[in-house]
């Protein structure tokens, strides 16, 4: 056993899920218990979000010995409150990879942008996850300018044999999402989209399937590593391993202060209407899910029960807003009059992990220690790859692991003192853009 060793506050309300329609309508999952003794295995796994979740599957897939720590309950943070949509690509763009590192990364990102939403696919198939899976998503215009980077992004898409996205006039677009906001978009025949929730539970109870272990409201505080062994220090307990995998991306709470200062905890909120039964048909006839293209976007979907959800906003710092429902419903309406007057049953707030470079990290503290973090909002299929990626490199096929974690990364300007007010300054300036169309 044993005690606090550097006092770490807790970032969860006794583990408990926010008040979401996701956690109101999640399949049903067991009391798993927390880490009170200390225990021996190959493999331990901190963060029971999609990119530990994805590292563990894979992992007990190949007959490791697996033990995912969680300091909440699974899918407590991102992963349990996100969009739901399976968005192919990064945050940062093909294009800006390549600028901003060269055609040779953006060749091999772009052969793999694609997997995380095979690698779910999979995941549902195999285990028989219940999880309202539906197809495609489209990216939507509001002006000239974005219906330009679109087109240069779905050419660039199809140099890397990408061959899945079609472009969408104003009349195109409308067949699809009924509203007179958008100019145009592209579809993403491949996309999709999901109760997140309820994907992340059927993970875990396919790890625990494979024979792994799983510990929920286990608060990590410190890692210890040697040339012989690794130690994952608990608040009543202790984990001794071969291997540590951090995943706690914008929960891991100032654990580890190297990854800490990296990234910067950003909020996004969404709100979920009553059931509107044959309106929501007449909204999306074509139930895909919806983002757009501006800076600070917007992004919508239908639920299993016909519910608009419908999420925006950022807050950086991860502050939640005194009023989810007013800030995000005024969004909503203008895009869809029709919804002026319907109740709004959940509103929720989450945080995502942004890096400077909107580009995810991975990489190790120690030869025993990976990490993978930085998905800045688009980690859905992002953490499902990165998940594959870095079960391999514990498996010994190191060579994707080894070329993300050679890809520098960038600090925010001013340190971590300046990111949030940095960060806030950038917002502006794009957001000055997205309304004048530049």
């Amino acid at each position: 056993m044993t005690n606090n060793k550097r006092n770490i506050p807790h970032y969860s309300d006794q583990g408990q899920y926010p008040d979401s329609y996701y956690a109101a309508s999640r399949n049903p999952k067991p009391d798993r218990p927390t880490l009170k003794q200390d225990i021996n295995c190959e493999t331990c796994i901190v963060g029971g979000g999609y990119s530990g979740l994805s590292t563990a599957l894979h992992l007990t897939e190949t007959d490791h010995d697996v033990v995912l720590l969680e300091g909440a309950q699974i899918g407590w943070g991102a992963s349990g409150r996100n969009g739901g949509q399976i968005v192919n690509g990064l945050n940062a763009s093909l294009q800006k990879i390549k600028k901003s590192y060269g055609d040779s990364t953006a060749d091999f990102v772009g052969q793999l942008v694609t997997r995380g939403n095979k690698i779910i696919r999979r995941f549902i198939a195999d285990y028989n996850i219940q999880c309202d899976l539906k197809e495609k998503n489209i990216f939507a215009a509001f002006n000239t300018s974005q219906m330009n980077d679109l087109i240069d992004t779905h050419e660039l898409w199809e140099s890397h044999g990408m061959h899945e996205r079609e472009i969408l006039d104003k009349q195109g677009i409308q067949q699809y999402v009924n509203t007179d906001a958008y100019i145009g978009g592209m579809i993403d025949h491949s996309g999709g989209h999901i109760h997140p929730l309820n994907l992340a539970l059927g993970e875990a109870a396919a790890i625990e399937k494979n024979g792994g272990t799983i510990y929920e409201n286990t608060l990590v505080v410190d890692i210890e590593y040697s040339d012989t062994g690794a130690k994952v220090i608990t608040e009543f307990g202790t984990v001794t391993c071969q291997k540590i995998v951090l995943c706690g991306n914008a929960y891991l709470n100032k654990v580890i202060p190297k990854l800490t200062d990296r990234i910067m905890p950003v909020s996004t909120q969404i709100i979920a209407t009553e059931p509107l039964g044959e309106l929501a048909d007449e909204l999306i006839p074509s139930d895909v899910c919806v983002e757009d293209m501006r800076y600070i976007l917007d992004y919508y979907r239908l639920s299993a029960d016909k519910r608009m959800l419908f999420g925006g906003g950022s807050v950086y710092g991860g502050q939640d807003p005194a009023d989810i429902k007013a800030k995000i419903r005024p969004n909503m309406i203008k895009i869809f009059p029709q919804l002026r007057d319907v109740q709004v049953d959940y509103a929720w707030s989450g945080n995502f992990a942004l890096s400077f470079s909107r580009v995810p990290q991975m990489g190790q503290l120690h030869d025993r220690v990976l990490f993978a973090h930085g998905y800045s909002g688009h980690g859905v299929t992002g953490s499902h790859l990165f998940g594959q990626i870095l079960a391999d490199a514990i498996n010994g096929k190191t060579k994707e692991f080894d070329t993300f974690a050679k890809v520098p990364w960038i600090p925010f300007p001013g340190g971590r003192s300046l990111r949030v007010p940095y960060s806030v300054m950038g917002s502006w300036w794009y957001a000055l853009k997205d309304k004048t169309g530049l």
